[in-house]
């Protein structure tokens, strides 16, 4: 049996509120096994190769500078159909749009700090995954 995985990172404002184990707790009720986690920073390096498929954009600057100011909880998660069901979990980017009781709509400030970064597909998962994580520390 095929199970499917996601990553997904609590950005630099959800970990400055204290928000990891509410978050993480919201994720196992979910359904989601965490297959791998930790907490780290991001370099101005690693948040540019991370998210260079926006590096043309006028946000780029900002996203880079935001995501380095603090640490993060990277994780990658496990469960049938992982990418959109987590998507669905974490509510839309903008947090004034998401639906009542995603993880955006009770923890995020706002587009720029949406509190928690989810992978788009599955190909990006799995990238996204490797950038974070060797093989040795997924479970």
């Amino acid at each position: 049996m095929r199970t499917d995985r996601t990553f997904t990172m609590l950005k630099p404002d959800s970990v400055e509120k204290g928000h990891i184990g509410a978050i993480l707790e919201k994720i196992n009720a979910a359904g989601f096994r965490i297959v791998a986690l930790k907490e780290t920073q991001m370099t101005t390096a690693d948040a540019q190769a991370f998210y260079a498929v926006h590096n043309e954009r006028p946000f780029f600057g900002e996203l880079v500078e935001y995501m380095t100011r603090g640490p993060i909880v990277a994780a990658i998660l496990e469960k049938d159909n992982a990418v959109e069901d987590f998507r669905t979990l974490i509510g839309a980017t903008n947090p004034a749009d998401a639906a009542e009781g995603t993880i955006r709509k009770l923890y995020a400030a706002s587009i720029g700090e949406n509190a928690v970064h989810g992978s788009d597909s599955d190909e990006n998962a799995a990238i996204e995954g490797a950038f974070h994580f060797s093989g040795r520390e997924m479970f």
